[in-house]
C-alpha cells in the first residue's frame, strides 16, 4: 500500500513538473513571439505616473500591443521589472514581443518629438518653429510665453518671457502643449543662467534683466565665439562713457515691434521712436531683444579686456574693431564703402 502511495505520489510530482515545465515553455514562447493586435499604422499608449503592472498591462492589451495582461504580468514579475516601469506615452508601429514591450516600458522609452529652438530667436519667430513642429500654434506659444510672472524672482518688471526662453533642442511629449514647451525652455534657461553668473552680474552693479538684455545684443551681432567677449566689451564700454549704443539689431527689434521691418534698415529707420532703438537711446534697452545661448550669456557677465568703443561687419561673419572714431571711420570706409562699391558682394 506505501508503495502504491509512493508510486502515485511520483506520478503526480512528475506530472506537476511536466505540466510547470510545459506552462513555463508556453509562457516564454508567448512573452517572446512578436504580436501586433491593432490595424492603424501605429498605436499611442498613455501610461499616467502611479499606474502598477498589472494596469499598464491592460492598456497595452487593449491597445492591443501585447496579446493579453497575463504574460507581460508573469514577465514583469519574473525579471523584477515591475519595479521599474515608467510614465509617459509610448508609441506603436511594428509587432513587438511582450518581452520587447515591457523592455521599452522599463526603459521609459516614451514618445517624443525633437523641436530645435536655434539661438537668437524672438518669442514670435519661436512661435514659428513651435507650429511647425505640430504640438500647437503659433498663437498658443505666443500666450504662453508673455506670461512674465514666471520669472518674477528674476526679473519682476518682465511683461513677457522674451530673452528667458533658453535656445536649445527638446525632446517633447505630444501632449506638452505651448505651456510645456515654455516651461521646458525656461527651465532650461535657469540652468543655464546659474547662480556663479547671478552673482557675477550682481558684482558688476548689473541687474538679471540688465546682463540678459547685454546678452541678447551681443547674441545678434555676432556668431562667432571668439568675438563674442569682444562685442560685450564694446557695449559695456560704450555704456561707462555714456555713450548710446547704436546697436542695430535694437531698431531691427524695434522695427519689428512695430510691423515695419522688411528686411533692411534705412535712415529712417534709425529715428523710429521706440525705447528699443538705442540710437535715439541712451544705455540698455528695456529688455532683451532676443533669446540668448549660454555662450552670449557668458560673453556679457565676462567681457574681453578691451579698449573698443566701435566694430563694424567685414561682410563675412565677423568684425573690425575701433578704439577711435577715426579708426572707426577708416573700418567702416574699407568694410562697408569700398566694399558694395567693388560689387564683391
Amino acid at each position: 500500500m506505501v508503495r502504491l502511495v509512493v508510486k502515485r505520489l511520483f506520478f503526480l510530482f512528475a506530472f506537476v513538473l511536466v505540466a510547470a515545465g510545459g506552462l513555463a515553455a508556453w509562457t516564454y514562447h508567448r512573452a517572446t513571439t512578436p504580436y501586433r493586435g491593432f490595424s492603424d499604422m501605429e498605436r499611442f499608449v498613455q501610461i499616467p505616473s502611479g499606474t502598477g503592472v498589472a494596469g499598464i498591462a491592460e492598456r497595452l492589451a487593449d491597445a492591443g500591443v501585447i496579446p493579453d495582461p497575463i504574460t507581460f504580468q508573469v514577465a514583469a514579475r519574473l525579471t523584477r521589472a515591475d519595479r521599474h516601469l515608467q510614465a509617459g506615452e509610448y508609441r506603436f508601429a511594428d509587432a513587438a514581443s511582450p518581452l520587447d514591450v515591457l523592455r521599452r516600458v522599463a526603459r521609459g522609452d516614451v514618445y517624443t518629438r525633437s523641436v530645435t529652438f536655434r539661438e537668437g530667436l524672438t518669442i514670435a519667430e519661436m512661435a514659428d518653429v513651435f507650429a511647425g513642429s505640430g504640438l500647437g500654434t503659433a498663437d498658443d506659444f505666443v500666450r504662453a510665453a508673455g506670461d512674465g510672472a514666471l520669472v518674477a524672482d528674476l526679473d519682476p518688471d518682465a511683461r513677457t518671457l522674451e530673452g528667458y526662453l533658453f535656445p536649445d533642442t527638446y525632446a517633447l511629449a505630444r501632449d506638452a502643449g505651448a505651456v510645456g514647451t515654455v516651461h521646458a525652455m525656461l527651465d532650461r534657461f535657469r540652468r543655464a543662467f546659474d547662480a556663479p553668473l547671478r552673482a557675477e552680474a550682481a558684482a558688476d552693479e548689473l541687474s538679471p534683466r540688465e546682463l540678459v538684455t547685454l546678452a541678447s545684443l551681443v547674441e545678434k551681432e555676432t556668431a562667432s565665439p571668439a568675438e563674442r567677449p569682444i562685442v560685450a566689451a564694446v557695449y559695456r564700454n560704450r555704456l561707462k562713457r555714456g555713450m548710446p549704443l547704436q546697436c542695430d539689431p535694437t531698431v531691427i527689434y524695434a522695427l519689428m515691434q512695430a510691423g515695419r521691418w522688411h528686411g533692411n534698415i534705412t535712415r529712417a529707420d534709425l529715428q523710429i521712436d521706440s525705447p528699443f532703438n538705442t540710437y535715439r537711446h541712451p544705455g540698455l534697452p528695456p529688455g532683451p531683444i532676443a533669446s540668448p545661448g549660454r555662450a552670449s550669456l557668458e560673453a556679457a557677465a565676462h567681457p574681453a579686456d578691451v579698449p573698443y568703443l566701435y566694430f563694424v561687419s567685414r561682410n563675412d561673419g565677423t568684425h573690425a574693431f575701433a578704439t577711435t572714431l577715426a579708426e572707426h571711420s577708416r573700418n567702416v570706409a574699407r568694410w562697408q564703402v569700398r566694399y558694395f562699391r567693388s560689387g564683391k558682394h
